[in-house]
C-alpha cells in the first residue's frame, strides 16, 4: 500500500466528466478515439475504458465521473480501477471533480482498493501501483491506509488466530513501534484493581480477560481518550446464540481494532494530544464459570447491574473502562463497539451510529464523515427511554424493558457510567463491508477512524504537506 514518487514510464488515467469529454477527445490520438467511440465509451459515473497503445500495450484509462455538477459524486470511484488494470505503474492525468480533497480521496481509495486479507491464502495478489499526485501528502495517505489495514487485517483473522492473548500482542507490538510503556492488567488482577464487569464476562474462557490501557503525546495538551471493545469472540454466554448469528462474531473485537487503527493514525502524524488508549479483552464463552443471567455485580463505578442477557456482554466490558477513562475528566471520550443489531436494522450496514452529549462535536463529525466518504448518522440519547436499564433489585439491568430502541437503551447504558468527560461520542459499529465496493473490500472495515481523525486534525492541527 505504497505511492511511487517517480512517475516515468507510468500510465495516464483521464478523469472523464460531460463537460471535459469533448476537449479530450479532441487531444486524442485518431486510433484512440475511434477505439473509445467503436466502444460506446461515454463519461458515466463508474465507466472504464483502457485505450490501446501502437505496440500492443496500454495507451491510456478513462474513468468516467458523470455530471461536474453533482459534487456529491462517490469520489472513492477510482478505487474501481485498482481490480480492472492488469499490473503496472499508472497516473492522474486531470484531477477529478471536486479539487484538493477529491484528489485526496481518489488517491486514498486506490491505496484502500489494493488491500487484500491473504493470511491464509498461498497465491498473492498484485495490485497496479498509482504515482503519487503533485501536492498529496504522500506519506500521510500511506499511513491513513496502513491503519487501515491494520483494523481490517485484525478483524478479518479468525477467532482460533486472533484471541485475547493474541489481540494483546497486536496492542502491544503497536505501542512497541511507538516506544510506549503500556499497563496491562489480566485475569484476577482485574477483581483487585476494581474491572468486576471485565471480569465477569471474561472468566468463562481459557484465556483471560485482561485490560490495556496506554498513552501518548504532550501531558498538557487536550486529553483525547479512545475506548474499544475487544471482544474477541462471542458465543452469547448462557444466553447463547444461534449459530447463524455466531458465524461473524469474529468481528466483535472491532472496537478495539478501530481504536488502535485511529490512534496509529494519530500517533504517525504527532497530533499534539494527549492520546489515550484503553482497550477491555474478552472472549465470552460458555464454561462452568460463565456469568449468568439474573447475576448482579458491583461495576467499577459502584452501581450494581444485573444481567438480563449474557448476550448483552459487549456495554458490560465497556462500562468498567468507560469509568476507568472518566475518572481523568478527558476533553473528549469516544468508544466505539460492534454493539447492537438493533443499529444495523436502523441504518444498514454502511451507516453507523453515534451518540454524543455535545451538538458542536456531533455536527463536526457528521460534516467531517462526510467530507472524507466516512459517513455516521447521528442517534439520540433519548431521555424518556432512560428509565428502561432501571433495575428493579439492583442499580441497573443491562438490557431494556422490551424489544424496541435497542441501540439507544444500549447507548443510554453506556452514558451512567460518563460523568466527568467534557465531551463524550459513543459508535455502534458493524465494521464490515458486506459487498466488495470501491475502496471497500469485502470483509472487515475500519469504520468511522479517517472521520475522526480529519476532525481531530482540524481541531488539534493540520498534517503536514
Amino acid at each position: 500500500m505504497k505511492l511511487v514518487l517517480n512517475g516515468k514510464s507510468s500510465v495516464p488515467i483521464w478523469f472523464v466528466t460531460s463537460h471535459n469529454w469533448s476537449t479530450l477527445q479532441r487531444d486524442m490520438t485518431p486510433e484512440a478515439r475511434q477505439f473509445a467511440k467503436a466502444n460506446g465509451f461515454e463519461p458515466v459515473a463508474g465507466r472504464v475504458l483502457i485505450l490501446p497503445d501502437q505496440v500492443k500495450g496500454i495507451g491510456g484509462v478513462l474513468l468516467g465521473q458523470g455530471e461536474p455538477e453533482k459534487k456529491s459524486g462517490d469520489a472513492f470511484l477510482v478505487g474501481k480501477l485498482v481490480g480492472a488494470l492488469p499490473k503496472g505503474l499508472y497516473h492522474f492525468a486531470n484531477s477529478p471533480i471536486g479539487g484538493e480533497r477529491a484528489l485526496e480521496l481518489a488517491t486514498l481509495s486506490w491505496l484502500l482498493s489494493s488491500y487484500k486479507y491473504a493470511r491464509y491464502k498461498s497465491s498473492k495478489s498484485e495490485f497496479p501501483l498509482l504515482v503519487a499526485p503533485k501536492g498529496i501528502h504522500a506519506s500521510g495517505m500511506e499511513s491513513i491506509a496502513r491503519s487501515v489495514a491494520l483494523v481490517r487485517d485484525l478483524v478479518n483473522t479468525p477467532a482460533n488466530d486472533l484471541g485475547p492473548e493474541d489481540l494483546e500482542r497486536s496492542a502491544l507490538a503497536l505501542c512497541k513501534s511507538f516506544k510506549i510503556k503500556p499497563q496491562v492488567i489480566r485475569g484476577a488482577q482485574l477483581l483487585k484493581q476494581n474491572f468486576p464487569l471485565i471480569h465477569a464476562v471474561g472468566r468463562a474462557a481459557k484465556q483471560e480477560p485482561r485490560l490495556i490501557d496506554f498513552s501518548s503525546g504532550p501531558a498538557r495538551a487536550p486529553k483525547v481518550t479512545l475506548v474499544g471493545k475487544g471482544v474477541c469472540f462471542d458465543t452469547g454466554g448462557l444466553d447463547i446464540k444461534p449459530s447463524s448469528a455466531m458465524l461473524m462474531m469474529k468481528k466483535d473485537m472491532a472496537g478495539a481494532a478501530t481504536a488502535l487503527g485511529l490512534a496509529r493514525m494519530i500517533m504517525d502524524a504527532k497530533l499534539p494530544i494527549r492520546l489515550r488508549v484503553i482497550l477491555p479483552i474478552v472472549e465470552n464463552s460458555v464454561s462452568s464459570d460463565s456469568f449468568r443471567p439474573g447475576d448482579i455485580y458491583n461495576s467499577r463505578k459502584g452501581l450494581s447491574v444485573e444481567i438480563g442477557n449474557t448476550d448483552a456482554e459487549g456495554r458490560l466490558i465497556l462500562a468498567d473502562a468507560l469509568a476507568l477513562a472518566d475518572e481523568d475528566s478527558p476533553d473528549l471520550l469516544i468508544d466505539f463497539a460492534t454493539l447492537t443489531g438493533a443499529a444495523r436494522v436502523a441504518l444498514g450496514p454502511d451507516l453507523p451510529a453515534f451518540y454524543s452529549t455535545q451538538d458542536n462535536f456531533a455536527l463536526e463529525m457528521m460534516q467531517h464523515g462526510l467530507d472524507v466518504q466516512d459517513p455516521v448518522w447521528r442517534l439520540p440519547l433519548w431521555d424518556g427511554y432512560d428509565h428502561m436499564i432501571d433495575g428493579k433489585i439492583s442499580d441497573l439491568n443491562n438490557v431494556g424493558q422490551g424489544p424496541f430502541a435497542g441501540s439507544i437503551v444500549a447507548a443510554l447504558f453506556l452514558r451512567r457510567f460518563v460523568s466527568r468527560a467534557k465531551c463524550w461520542g459513543h459508535f455502534d459499529l458493524y465494521a464490515w463491508n458486506p459487498s466488495t465496493k470501491p475502496g471497500r473490500p469485502e470483509g472487515g472495515e475500519a469504520q468511522v477512524a479517517r472521520a475522526l481523525f480529519d476532525l481531530l486534525s482540524a481541531r488539534y492541527g493540520r498534517k503536514s504537506k
